[in-house]
């Protein structure tokens, strides 16, 4: 045999021990070299179905007190410093302002008329929520007679939500 086919012959046998050794599973053991596997730091989740559910409990409360002509205690879900955008109206900045938009919403409302709210959806942090939902008014028989749509953000303050923020219209007139 010649230099160039031993040579041709050796390159060959190295390159099959080298796949040889690259096809076979990797041993489970770690060398002193790999580095240790990186781990997702844990992060705390927020459990918006049951601040969605806590929501819901204080859209229930405020449609209760709404539907009773309960000025304080629907007053009392706003914070102090609560902007409201109300339908075909100018901004109400502050709670005052908004007392005052309550009590002449309520004095319009027919005899037996009542609303009901319902959170669709909410989204947030945990300690800043913006809801969005619906509403239905209807009058004394039960009939629909407006439903609608609304936005509020609502944030924890000792401890407890209050919506900062709200905007809702009325959809078109049910015929």
């Amino acid at each position: 045999m010649n230099k160039k086919n031993s040579f041709k012959l050796a390159i060959l046998g190295l390159a099959i021990s080298l796949f040889s050794i690259g096809c076979n599973s990797p041993s489970d053991k770690k060398t002193v070299n790999e580095p240790a596997a990186m781990e997702e730091p844990a992060i705390a989740k927020t459990d918006m179905v049951g601040i969605k559910d806590e929501i819901q409990v204080l859209e229930s409360a405020w449609a209760t007190a709404d539907n009773a002509r309960d000025v304080k205690t629907v007053l009392s879900f706003y914070s102090d410093d609560a902007i409201s955008l109300s339908n075909n109206g100018p901004m109400t900045i502050g709670k005052a302002a908004i007392q005052k938009e309550i009590e002449e919403d309520i004095a319009k409302k027919a005899k037996g008329e009542t609303v009901s709210y319902n959170a669709l959806e909410v989204f947030g942090d945990g300690n800043i929520v913006t809801e969005i939902g619906t509403a239905i008014a209807k009058d004394a028989s039960g009939k629909v007679i407006r439903t609608g749509k609304y936005m509020a953000i609502w944030e924890k303050r000792n401890g407890k939500f209050r919506c900062i923020r709200d905007i809702y219209n009325s959809d078109a007139k049910v015929k």
